[in-house]
């Protein structure tokens, strides 16, 4: 099974006022989205956002928003460019692949000899 693993591509502070608190200590972060299992490292292209208070601690999410922090949203996601999404294969998906070449091969070459009937 993939862990999932968020990774922060851009995080800034943000001089709105929280719709909760109305106080003006908002972070804004975009994270995109990594996979890793035994076999792989998988890079998406899945970003995602969170903006939250530091004074509160609330989660400001985008039913709360005001017109200003959209704006300053917009534009910073603008900014946050994301990984180039790929697949990158590990060491042990390389051995099994090469394992299992080998046991194809064996088992044509014992094939071709006559030594396994089919």
């Amino acid at each position: 099974m993939a862990k999932k693993k968020l990774r922060t591509i851009k995080e800034t502070a943000i001089q709105n006022h929280c719709p909760e608190c109305f106080n003006q200590e908002l972070e804004l972060h975009f994270y995109q989205k990594h996979l890793y299992s035994r076999m792989y490292h998988k890079i998406t292209a899945e970003v995602t956002h969170q903006i939250k208070c530091n004074k509160c601690g609330s989660t400001i999410y985008p039913a709360q928003w005001t017109d200003d922090i959209e704006r300053i949203f917009n534009y910073y996601q603008k900014m946050a460019v994301p990984e180039k999404s790929t697949v990158r294969f590990t060491k042990l998906f390389y051995v099994v692949l090469l394992f299992l070449m080998f046991a194809v091969a064996g088992a044509a070459y014992l094939f071709m000899e006559g030594l396994i009937p089919f």
